[in-house]
């Protein structure tokens, strides 16, 4: 960067670089797909290091000391970059910052951001990008761009839901727990599952007095291992029809865990995939031994007792909120996302905005089984079709015509019934062919 104008933006002689927000899992996909490009780009990461919320360390990251992957290593990783030999089945979160400090290093990524600056402003000026970024020393400065790549990641704004009167104990959300000493000697209640819920619920068990949880609706819960193997591992290859899939699966997931409604638990929401299933059954098994007691849903607070929707009441010292995470870009207006009254942004293959050309976003998609390279699949498209806008522009032109036509089916045939709270579900078979698809009509 050199120069500087009169309005206080910083100006680039030659190409304007593009920006680049975050450093986490999908920031450096792009990094890497921006970079053996040519594409010229400038990444901007609040935290001192790569790695995202999977550096404990980091300021936006919500990891726990127990915390461990909920997919296994050979389905999570990078295609063009396994882990490590002797790396565990499920990494805990120490190994995957390693991971990530690895990928960044091997493919020298480093150089391409700067650290300790959290973007805080982003607006369009023309056909450009403004990007304002606050930097180690407190101070803002603003930055002219060819486009933005939304990259910041999704879990890391809790949602935390409103309830009727009071708690007087202590309530705490997922993303503020970080050790099991925190709950040493207390009545602990957890309010939600989901896989951090059912995490630290587990935690509880060994430090708690006691240990409820208040569910609403059902889950399925799914085993890591299956005959010995990491479960996600047995659903590579072709894809089964949805109703054949479903229906063998259940079978063998009931046959493994038996029905966690004997255990208190509500029946779960749909047929199996319908919802984002839990990676866990430790928390049947502590059910089961009466560890945990399965509570139903909050209807309010009195100072420490909890009234329950079944009239019933209980006393606290700890409410500990599993309620999730909702989506938060603060730093630019919703509305050149799309994104105008709905659970989500309305954005083509959850990266695009008919809005803008040189607006994506990176990462806004959760998907059973895509892995890290579903997001770098991701990455690569934009790279293509940013690649394809300097040198192919009537390829970029009838792709950006593509973006602003009918979306095409990312549910694979099945019915999602999280999608009012997880609006950005997508089937990773469906998802990965939209994907291959769009690249290979960039290519020609």
């Amino acid at each position: 960067m050199a120069g500087g104008a009169d309005n206080g933006v910083e100006e680039t002689i030659g190409e304007l670089p593009w920006a680049l927000i975050g450093a986490g899992p999908s920031g450096l996909g792009a990094a890497r797909n921006l970079a053996r490009r040519g594409i010229p780009f400038v990444g901007f990461e609040a935290h001192s290091d790569v790695g995202g919320l999977w550096d404990i360390d980091g300021p936006r990251s919500t990891m726990y000391e127990t915390a461990h992957l909920i997919s296994s290593r050979t389905t999570t990783a990078y295609d063009e970059f396994p882990m490590r030999e002797g790396t565990p089945d499920y990494p805990s979160h120490w190994q995957m910052r390693e991971y990530f400090r690895d990928y960044a290093d091997t493919f020298d990524l480093r150089r391409h951001f700067r650290f300790r600056n959290p973007v805080t402003r982003v607006e369009p000026d023309g056909d450009e990008w403004l990007v304002t970024a606050e930097g180690p020393g407190g101070k803002a400065e603003t930055t002219r761009h060819a486009g933005v790549i939304i990259a910041n990641g999704l879990f890391s704004t809790p949602s935390i839901p409103e309830f009727e009167g009071e708690f007087t104990g202590e309530i705490l959300h997922t993303s503020e727990y970080r050790r099991p000493e925190a709950f040493r000697g207390k009545r602990v209640l957890v309010i939600g599952a989901g896989n951090s819920g059912c995490d630290i619920a587990v935690d509880a068990v060994g430090q708690a007095r006691s240990v409820d949880m208040s569910l609403r609706s059902g889950y399925w819960f799914f085993p890591k291992y299956i005959l010995g193997r990491p479960s996600d591992t047995l659903n590579e290859g072709p894809a089964l029809p949805p109703p054949v899939k479903q229906r063998i699966d259940s079978r063998v997931i009931r046959l493994i865990t038996g029905d966690p409604a004997r255990l208190g638990f509500p029946v779960p929401e749909g047929k199996i995939y319908e919802t984002h299933p839990v990676m866990n059954t430790l928390v049947l098994y502590h059910a089961g031994h009466g560890d945990i007691r399965v509570r139903p849903d909050v209807e309010r607070f009195e100072g420490r007792d909890v009234v329950f929707a079944d009239g019933s009441r209980a006393e606290y010292d700890m409410v500990m909120l599993a309620t999730g995470y909702r989506l938060d870009y603060p730093f630019i207006d919703r509305e050149h996302l799309s994104w105008n009254g709905t659970p989500g942004p309305d954005l083509y293959l959850n990266i695009f905005t008919p809005r803008h050309r040189n607006l994506f976003v990176l990462g806004m998609i959760e998907a059973t089984g895509l892995g890290w390279q579903g997001r770098y699949d991701q990455s690569e498209l934009v790279a293509e079709f940013i690649r394809a806008g300097r040198e192919s522009p009537a390829l970029a032109d009838r792709m950006w015509d593509r973006i602003n036509g009918p979306s095409p089916d990312l549910f694979g045939g099945y019915n999602y019934l999280q999608l009012d709270r997880i609006p950005f579900y997508v089937n990773k078979d469906a998802y990965r062919r939209e994907i291959r698809r769009h690249l290979a009509a960039l290519d020609g």
